[in-house]
C-alpha cells in the first residue's frame, strides 16, 4: 500500500488547520460558558423518528411501516464518500451497477428509479449521479410502497436524504482524508448565527479520486468533484420561519461501464482493466435551489410550503464498448463512440397541513397535503463510426464528435400532482390506527394517468416501549404509453393502466432498555400490470395479443437492531431473507430478478475503549445473486469485513479527531452489483485516514 501518500496528505491537512487554529483570538473564549457533559464521548447510534415515513414528527414506535434511519454518526465513522457506502448498513438494500459514475440500488429486490426512488427533505429528487452525502445529517430507508405521500414510486420503497440544517450554536469543522490510491477529500462544515433570528449552515468539499482499475493504455481512472452548499433560516416572527437553500455539484470522471462476465462466472480479461477508452468521460453539473416556509398556527398545528428547482446537465463522451457473444479474453470487440448532452429540469412543490386534535374522546394526528412535479428532459447526441479494438493494441484516438452539431432536440415533458391525507388515530394506550389515501394525476403526451390509492395500518402496543403492527399499502408507476400502439395486436388501442404494487407487512418494534431499538418485519409485495404479449396462431387479422397480466412477487422477512448494547458497545445490524420471482412474465416467468439475493446481512459496531479511543468493526454479506433476469449467470456470495478506529484529542485547545478505516481488510475477491456486461469489481483492501479539527 502506498502509505506515504496517506501520511503526506494528512500532514498537509493538519498543517493547514493547525495554522488556522493558531491564528484564532483566544480572548473570544473568555466569556464562553463551559458545560460539562458526562457519559459517552461519542454520539449514539439510535434515532427515534423518521420525518419521511409519515411526513410529520411521529416516532418509529408509532409508524406502521419498516423504516431504517442511518445517522450522521455512522456516516462519519465509516468515512463514507458515496450514498452506496451508507446504504450498505441496511440489508434490505442490494447494490446494483456503478457504471458511468453513478450508483443503482434495489430495495427488497425492486430496483429504485433515478427519478422516483429518491427524496431529499421530502422533495422528489433526481438521483442519476453520486449524491453529495457531506450535506446529509441522516438517510432514511422507507420500505414498501410509499406512493400515498409521494406519488409514483417503486414497490420496494424510497430513500429520503435529510440535509444538515442551520444551527444557532457556532460550528466550524475542517477535515482532510486520503487513501492509499492517492485519493483526497477536503471539507469545511460551518454554521451559526449571521445576525439575530438568522442562522446558516455551509458545506464545501473538494475531492479527487484515483480508482483501482485502469484503462487499456495504463492510464488511471480519475474523478474530480466540487460541492458547495448553503442553507439559511430566518425567523420572520415567533411563529413564521423561512428556510432557503442552494447547492451546486460539479463532478467530472473517467468512464468505467463495468467488467464483462462469462457463464462461470469469471471476469473476462484482467479484472483491473477497463474496457472503455481513456478519453471517455462524464461531466455533471447539478444545482438545487429552493425554499420552505413553516407557519406554526398554534402549539398543535403547523403548515409547510416547500419548493425546489433542480437543474441537472451532463455531457457524456462515450467509447461505448459492447460485449460480443462467446467473447474470450484477448478477442477483439467493437466500440460505438458518441458525444451526448443531457438536460434534466425538476421542479417540485408541496403543501402540508399537520396537527393534532381530539374528537369524540379519540386523539388524531392529521396530515392533509398536496405535491407536484414538473419534469423536462432534453437530449442532443452525435454518434461516431464503430471502432474495432483488440486488447494489447494501441488505443484508438479520440474521435471528433460534438453534440452541438446535432440539429434535433429529443424532448420529454410531463407533470403530475397529487392530493393526500393521513390520520394516525389513537384509540387508547394500546391501540392506534393509521389510515390514508391519495389521488394522483399525470399529464403526459400519450401517457396520461390517474390513480387512487388507500393505506391502512393497525398498531398494538403491549407496553409503552413496544409495538406490533399490520399494514396494507399500495404504489404505482405510470407506463410509457396510454394505449397499446401495435396495429397487429388484437388489443390495439386498449388503454394501459399504471403498474401497481400492493404490500402486506406484519412487524414488531421493541425499545429495549431505552437505548436499543429492535425491529422485525414479514412482508409480501406484489407488482402487477406489466405488459405480456403472446403470439397468436391461425389468426387471419392479428399477430399478437397484449395484456396487463404480468406479475412479480417478493416476500421475505427482516430483522434489525440499532443503538447501545452497553455503555461502551454500540451496534447497527440487519438481516433479510428474500424470495423474489417473476410469477407471470413474457420472458422470465419463474426467474429471480438481477441482484436480488436470498440472504443479506450487515453489521457495524463501535466499542469505546476510553473516552478518547473507539474501535469499529463491520461485516457486509450479500448472498448469491443472478447477473441476468434469464438466470444463466449466478454470482457467488461474498462477505466484506471492514475495521476502523477513532481517536479524539486536543491540539491548541481545539478538538481534533483522527479516523482510520480499512475497507475489505481481508482483501476478499468479489463481484458486487451489476449484470453480465456491467458488473462492478469489488475493491481490494483499501485504507483511508482522516483528520478533523473542530473550532
Amino acid at each position: 500500500m502506498q502509505l506515504n501518500r496517506i501520511f503526506v496528505s494528512v500532514t498537509l491537512g493538519l498543517l493547514a488547520v493547525s495554522n488556522s487554529a493558531l491564528s484564532l483570538d483566544k480572548s473570544n473564549d473568555e466569556n464562553v460558558e463551559v458545560m460539562e457533559v458526562t457519559g459517552s464521548y461519542f454520539n449514539d447510534y439510535q434515532v427515534e423518528d423518521a420525518s419521511g415515513a409519515m411526513r410529520s414528527n411521529v416516532s418509529l414506535l408509532e409508524t406502521a411501516q419498516a423504516v431504517t434511519v442511518i445517522p450522521e454518526t455512522i456516516i462519519d465513522e465509516q468515512l463514507a464518500t458515496t450514498l452506496g457506502e451508507v446504504l450498505n448498513n441496511d440489508a434490505s438494500l442490494s447494490p446494483g451497477t456503478k457504471q458511468r459514475n453513478r450508483e443503482v440500488f434495489s430495495s427488497r429486490g425492486f430496483e429504485l428509479s433515478s427519478s422516483t426512488g429518491y427524496l431529499r427533505d421530502g422533495h422528489q429528487h433526481w438521483s442519476h449521479y453520486q449524491q453529495p452525502i457531506e450535506t446529509l445529517s441522516r438517510v432514511e430507508v422507507i420500505k414498501g410502497p410509499s406512493s400515498i405521500l409521494y406519488g409514483q414510486s417503486a414497490p420496494g420503497g424510497l430513500i429520503n436524504m435529510v440535509t444538515k440544517q442551520p444551527t444557532t450554536s457556532p460550528l466550524l469543522e475542517i477535515s482532510a482524508d486520503t487513501d492509499q490510491n492517492g485519493s483526497t477529500r477536503f471539507m469545511l462544515d460551518a454554521g451559526g448565527e449571521i445576525f439575530e433570528d438568522t442562522a446558516y449552515r455551509a458545506v464545501l468539499v473538494k475531492q479527487d479520486v484515483d480508482f483501482q482499475r485502469e484503462y487499456q493504455n495504463g492510464e488511471a481512472r480519475e474523478r474530480d468533484r466540487f460541492l458547495g452548499s448553503l442553507v439559511v433560516e430566518h425567523n420572520i416572527s415567533d411563529n413564521l420561519v423561512l428556510n432557503v437553500h442552494y447547492d451546486r455539484t460539479d463532478d467530472k470522471a473517467g468512464l468505467d461501464t463495468g467488467a464483462w462476465l462469462n457463464d462461470e462466472p469469471d471476469v473476462i480479461s484482467d479484472k483491473n482493466v477497463i474496457n472503455d477508452f481513456s478519453w471517455s468521460f462524464t461531466d455533471i453539473e447539478v444545482e438545487n435551489i429552493g425554499a420552505k416556509l413553516t407557519y406554526f398556527i398554534n402549539p398543535d398545528w403547523e403548515m409547510k410550503v416547500g419548493y425546489n428547482e433542480q437543474s441537472f446537465t451532463r455531457q457524456r463522451f462515450e467509447s461505448s464498448p459492447s460485449l460480443p457473444s462467446d467473447y474470450q479474453s484477448g478477442d477483439s470487440y467493437d466500440s460505438n463512440p458518441y458525444d451526448r448532452s443531457d438536460d434534466w429540469q425538476f421542479k417540485t412543490v408541496y403543501f402540508d397541513l399537520n396537527g393534532t386534535f381530539t374528537f369524540g374522546g379519540v386523539e388524531h394526528n392529521l396530515l392533509i397535503g398536496a405535491n407536484g412535479l414538473d419534469y423536462y428532459y432534453g437530449q442532443l447526441i452525435e454518434r461516431g463510426d464503430t471502432v474495432s479494438f483488440t486488447p494489447g493494441q494501441t488505443e484508438p484516438a479520440k474521435p471528433d464528435l460534438d453534440f452541438n452539431r446535432d440539429t434535433s432536440l429529443s424532448v420529454t415533458e410531463y407533470d403530475y400532482y397529487g392530493v393526500y391525507f393521513q390520520d394516525l388515530i389513537t384509540l387508547d394506550e394500546h391501540w392506534q390506527v393509521a389510515v390514508g389515501g391519495r389521488y394522483d394525476k399525470q399529464n403526459r403526451d400519450g401517457a396520461d394517468n390517474e390513480s387512487l390509492l388507500p393505506k391502512v395500518g393497525v398498531l398494538y402496543h403491549p407496553a409503552e416501549n413496544s409495538t406490533v403492527y399490520l399494514n396494507y399499502s399500495e404504489g404505482f408507476e405510470p407506463q410509457s404509453s396510454e394505449t397499446i400502439e401495435d396495429e397487429l395486436d388484437s388489443n390495439f388501442g386498449m388503454e394501459i393502466d399504471a403498474t401497481t404494487s400492493k404490500q402486506i407487512e406484519l412487524g414488531a418494534k421493541w425499545q429495549f432498555s431505552e437505548r436499543l431499538l429492535l425491529n422485525t418485519a414479514i412482508f409480501n409485495i406484489e407488482k402487477t400490470g406489466t405488459l405480456i404479449s403472446e403470439q397468436l396462431l391461425d389468426d387471419p387479422l392479428f399477430e399478437t395479443v397484449t395484456t396487463q397480466s404480468g406479475k412479480q412477487v417478493h416476500k421475505g422477512f427482516e430483522l434489525s437492531a440499532q443503538g447501545a448494547v452497553t455503555d461502551k458497545l454500540f451496534v447497527m445490524t440487519s438481516l433479510m431473507y428474500l424470495s423474489a420471482e417473476f410469477e407471470e412474465d413474457e420472458s422470465f416467468e419463474g426467474n429471480t430478478p438481477v441482484d436480488a439475493p436470498k440472504w443479506s446481512a450487515s453489521v457495524w459496531t463501535r466499542y469505546e475503549l476510553t473516552e478518547q479511543l473507539a474501535l469499529n468493526a463491520g461485516l457486509f454479506y450479500q448472498g448469491e445473486r443472478f447477473a441476468d433476469n434469464a438466470n444463466t449467470v449466478l454470482k457467488d456470495a461474498y462477505t466484506r469485513v471492514d475495521i476502523g478506529a477513532t481517536y479524539r484529542t486536543n491540539i491548541w485547545d481545539k478538538k481534533v479527531d483522527f479516523r482510520l478505516n480499512v475497507e475489505n481488510v481481508l482483501d476478499e475477491d468479489y463481484l458486487a452489483g451489476g449484470g453480465i456486461d456491467n458488473v462492478t469489481i469489488g475493491d481490494g483492501a483499501t485504507a483511508r485516514i482522516e483528520a478533523k479539527i473542530s473550532f
